[in-house]
């Protein structure tokens, strides 16, 4: 099968598309047959080793423990381990594979214990692709920071993956929300559900007179110390830069919100496999609106 390894750190120039075995599966695992995947801001810093911790987790000279990277995907199972009764061959599904990544590849394989879930019906694999990183991400922090109905929420960096999604799920708890972008994203935030709009390049956000429940931080770029001066006294700080625990059966649970209508994702580029080199090099510029597509097969 073809798939993007890297075996050293460094710029996109290091990802090179090569022939490799296909894997198999054991009787509690799954081969899906992989249409679509994305690039995202851990794949690039993954790829370059940025920041430094990423070489105490996959090898401190070169990558050992990951060489295929690919958070996510979405595909068609094409082989069913013989402990598997949920699902079957020939089902769609889009999965996160977490920190094993292996999405840049034409198949992967995956255990019954991971994040997997048939696709929503009414989505492409383009669209399903895009949706395990982000919408888990999002979901996680908002529940950390204890969401809940009529809550007043400021999002940070609200046009990126994980922030379009946070304003879908906090409008579906019947938030009341404050999203924070640059000038050219304002109205697509806008279009998500955002209740509010702050250019960020023009309005001090310090500056505002409201008070925030709760401020997610969907970048990492602004700090705890700062925001505590927009929080009410029982107001809840959360960034991507700090940690959260997803719940079993979350995706599951984003699938059911898409199949009501509840949330979709933004998809900025697409790319073919053999394009990941200048696909990684747009990601790593930090204007991606939403998500970017790799497109397998």
């Amino acid at each position: 099968m073809k798939a993007v390894i890297y075996e050293k750190y460094g710029s996109p120039e290091v990802l090179q598309l090569k022939d490799i075995d296909k894997p198999t599966t054991k009787e509690n695992e799954i081969l899906i047959k992989i249409h679509s995947t994305s690039v995202t801001a851990g794949d690039w810093r993954m790829r370059k080793a940025d920041p430094f911790l990423v070489r105490l987790f996959n090898g401190v000279f070169r990558p050992k423990k990951v060489k295929i990277l690919g958070f996510e995907l979405a595909g068609t199972i094409e082989e069913v381990g013989s402990e598997i009764t949920k699902f079957k061959k020939g089902d769609n599904v889009f999965a996160f594979c977490g920190y094993k990544f292996g999405a840049y590849a034409e198949y992967k394989v995956l255990s019954i214990n991971e994040e997997v879930e048939l696709m929503p019906s009414n989505f492409t694999f383009e669209e399903a692709a895009v949706l395990p990183l982000g919408t888990l991400t999002a979901l996680k922090f908002l529940r950390k920071a204890g969401i809940k109905e009529n809550q007043n929420i400021l999002i940070y960096g609200a046009s990126g993956s994980v922030g379009t999604y946070a304003i879908q799920l906090a409008k579906y708890f019947n938030t009341i929300v404050t999203a924070v972008c640059g000038p050219t994203n304002l109205d697509l935030v806008k279009s998500l559900g955002a209740d509010k709009v702050l250019d960020y390049t023009t309005q001090d956000i310090y500056e505002t007179q409201e008070k925030f429940d709760i401020i997610f931080d969907a970048v990492g770029k602004i700090s705890k110390t700062n925001s505590k001066k927009l929080l009410n006294s029982k107001g809840k700080y959360v960034s991507v830069s700090g940690s959260a625990k997803n719940k079993k059966g979350d995706l599951k649970f984003i699938r059911d919100i898409i199949e009501k209508g509840k949330l979709v994702p933004v998809i900025d580029k697409k790319y073919n496999l053999n394009q990941i080199r200048e696909a990684h090099s747009y990601v790593e510029k930090f204007h991606k609106k939403g998500n970017v597509v790799i497109n397998i097969t």
